[in-house]
């Protein structure tokens, strides 16, 4: 009877695992670094003897962080492919990018994806400067993950609930943020502005922040960033930028704003602070220096810390 029960549960043994699915195998990239090629659509990692191969557009990855709990998600297909392969020697990164790949190492197997999803999560890539308390974005960290991916093999399939595939880096071109100090004011408007060649900065003031009246001493007047009076804003064009851009009744469809960052509205004691020291420049002439306190832009989901103390410039007035 004991021999019985033993062939028994051995054959029962036998039958679970016929099932097309050989032992699950483990595949972890997720430490490896990842690398990309420059003349094609494909991120890839390596180790030692194995790849693990992402082709898609390039599109897929924005300059855009995404919300809590809200990845962009892409379907595996013919055009978003996930492969994983084995080689016969150590793998470099000749065997994935040259339009003539080396002859050698010669893949001995692989497996290709054929079901499931890619989800990118993506996080902006901040340099802080210690000193000024500011942050410029300088790239964007893009997490993957494989979510219920189905890889065909030569000997059955292996299904993974969740994948991680790790990391991607994307570079950003930070904000040149060239101003002098100087900063003029439209003589129709409470608009201030201060500009470069291809950037500007304008700040709709409150009048009641500048009075040709000297301040006392450490007690500049002072305003919140809102959405209305004293709204800031940052602007990056395409094409040439002149002081003729800002004054006029209509906005000049040239040159193009390529990029707009708006200040997120203050809170009082705590940030979004305009600060206004007024003192004289002359027997009938005044300079209003402006400083911005704690102050964050935004555009879309991006957001940048301008600095705890960023002196905005100096406007000149005369009674």
């Amino acid at each position: 009877m004991k021999r019985f029960l033993s062939l028994l549960a051995f054959a029962l043994v036998l039958t679970g695992c016929d099932d097309g699915n050989l032992i699950q195998e483990d595949i972890n990239f997720e430490d490896i670094a990842t690398q990309s090629c420059t003349t094609n659509d494909i991120i890839f990692k390596l180790k030692e003897k194995e790849a693990l191969l992402l082709q898609i557009s390039g599109s897929s990855f924005v300059n855009e962080p995404s919300l809590t709990d809200a990845p962009t998600t892409i379907d595996i297909n013919n055009s978003n492919r996930v492969v994983y392969r084995f080689y016969d020697g150590v793998v470099s990164t000749d065997n994935i990018c040259e339009t003539i790949a080396p002859a050698t190492p010669i893949v001995t197997d692989q497996w290709n994806a054929t079901a499931g999803k890619i989800q990118i999560f993506t996080t902006a890539v901040k340099t802080l400067n210690t000193t000024e308390n500011s942050t410029r974005i300088t790239g964007y960290n893009h997490n993957i993950v494989f979510k219920n991916v189905t890889f065909t093999k030569s000997n059955g399939t292996q299904v993974y609930e969740t994948f991680p595939f790790g990391d991607y880096v994307t570079s950003a071109t930070p904000l040149p943020f060239l101003f002098d100090k100087t900063v003029e004011k439209c003589s129709n408007s409470n608009l201030v502005y201060n500009y470069t060649s291809s950037e500007a900065l304008t700040l709709e003031i409150d009048p009641s922040l500048i009075v040709n009246t000297v301040t006392a001493l450490n007690s500049p007047r002072t305003g919140l960033i809102a959405t209305a009076s004293n709204k800031l804003s940052y602007r990056l064009f395409t094409g040439l930028l002149t002081g003729d851009y800002f004054c006029g009744s209509t906005t000049p469809a040239t040159p193009t704003i390529n990029q707009q960052w708006n200040a997120v509205s203050g809170v009082t004691g705590v940030s979004g602070i305009i600060e206004v020291t007024t003192t004289t420049n002359g027997p009938t002439a005044f300079k209003h220096t402006i400083v911005l306190k704690k102050v964050t832009l935004k555009n879309g989901n991006n957001t940048f810390l301008l600095g705890d103390n960023y002196n905005y410039g100096d406007l000149l007035t005369t009674n």
